[in-house]
């Protein structure tokens, strides 16, 4: 009777321990090239020569526009007016040079499941796309991808870091 028991007590721990097993989270792409720009004696970057910038390139794109991210409010994909002025600077530079291709990735603050935040990341890239468009720039050099909650740019459990982390950011390539 004693062995039973401690059979039951056995199978019943393996049981409610395997239960807890998680899931292997889906392989997300690598990240993007850092979007820092190079300190004052740093090495000039590979899109100017010597300090001229090239037309055309991220650098150019950074120093017309001024910034690549815009901001959202929580649980948020609408634009707002502050998003909307950088978006139309980043549209004007992006239909003077119609050759470039853009990817504009949407993220998401730490709060929410994984899903909620790749579903609402992928909104905000969306937003942001679907503006870009209303201001003439053809939809087929944009795409967009979501990165939820797994790259932030601030770390922290404050509303500080979260509000920089509910962002769409436009990617020019090098």
């Amino acid at each position: 009777m004693r062995s039973r028991l401690l059979l039951i007590s056995a199978t019943m721990v393996i049981v409610s321990v395997s239960g807890c097993a998680r899931k292997k989270p889906a392989e997300l792409p690598p990240p993007p090239p850092a979007s820092v720009s190079p300190a004052p004696g740093d090495a000039a970057p590979s899109n100017t020569i010597g300090n001229a910038v090239i037309p055309g390139s991220r650098a150019d794109f950074l120093q017309q526009v001024g910034t690549d991210t815009i901001h959202f409010d929580t649980d948020h994909s609408d634009v707002d007016g502050q998003a909307q002025a950088i978006l139309a600077a980043q549209a004007k530079w992006l239909v003077t040079h119609p050759n470039v291709r853009i990817t504009i990735e949407g993220h998401c603050d730490e709060r929410g499941t994984r899903e909620y935040n790749l579903a609402l990341g992928d909104r905000r890239a969306n937003a942001a796309k679907n503006f870009l468009a209303a201001q003439g720039v053809d939809t087929s050099r944009m795409s967009t991808i979501s990165y939820g909650k797994e790259r932030p740019v601030a770390l922290g459990s404050d509303e500080a870091a979260w509000a920089q982390n509910r962002r769409a950011v436009t990617v020019v390539p090098q």
